[in-house]
């Protein structure tokens, strides 16, 4: 049986963005529980094509509750489904992310949202001392055909204890390194969808590789999980 992405998980997000209450929502939960259903059967499609090229040791899907404690925005339900795939600690570093949210917000997601204070600052050390191999790996044609430049937060000067004249600033001073991959509805509802992410997250492996090998060994290139 072939699974994709049912087009009424956006015609719900559609309807729940204009009665995003908890009333609206607990009248049509039925219609959600169902929807939800089909999603854990694309999550779950999603992770058993990784792991037939790489390593994922848990699928995170996330909840359509918002925690609304400490945000200006209170309303109670998120509009679009979110899921995260962890590969493999220690030896595998790194991870992946699908978004599913109609009206052409739809995207996948790899690399480091939240490096640890260590894994940062390990990272850092190896671009200042040397970023031929990385710019090689993110700047190679087929690399950049598919996943496009390299995105995330950084600072608007040097880290402490870096030089805010080196040739390597742009990348020291990230504090992510992700790379995004957006869609249309039209490209989400395809039958080919699945497929077509899937190709994607092979295309990061070497980067993956690059940046696991940098996070495993020592500045001497020592492992350190052996």
């Amino acid at each position: 049986m072939s699974i994709s992405v049912p087009k009424s998980v956006f015609t719900f997000f559609e309807k729940l963005e204009k009665n995003n209450n908890r009333d609206w929502f607990n009248e049509n939960k039925p219609e959600f529980k169902a929807i939800e259903k089909e999603m854990k059967l694309v999550y779950n499609t999603v992770l058993e094509n990784l792991n037939k090229h790489d390593e994922i040791d848990k699928l995170k899907i996330f909840r359509i509750y918002r925690d609304v404690r400490f945000s200006k925005n209170k309303l109670p339900y998120k509009t679009h489904f979110g899921g995260s795939f962890h590969r493999t600690k220690p030896r595998l570093r790194g991870g992946y992310y699908l978004h599913i949210q109609p009206n052409n917000e739809s995207f996948i997601a790899t690399g480091f949202w939240e490096p640890e204070k260590d894994d940062l600052f390990r990272i850092r050390k190896e671009f200042e001392i040397d970023d031929s191999e990385i710019r090689e790996i993110i700047g190679a044609k087929t690399f950049k055909s598919v996943w496009g430049e390299l995105v995330g937060d950084e600072l608007k000067t040097a880290p402490k204890g870096f030089d805010k004249t080196h040739k390597a600033i742009d990348l020291i001073r990230k504090k992510q390194y992700i790379f995004v991959k957006k869609y249309t509805d039209k490209e989400v509802l395809d039958s080919n969808f699945i497929n077509e992410i899937d190709h994607a997250f092979k295309a990061i492996r070497p980067y993956f590789d690059y940046m696991s090998a940098v996070l495993t060994s020592d500045l001497n290139g020592v492992s350190l999980i052996d």
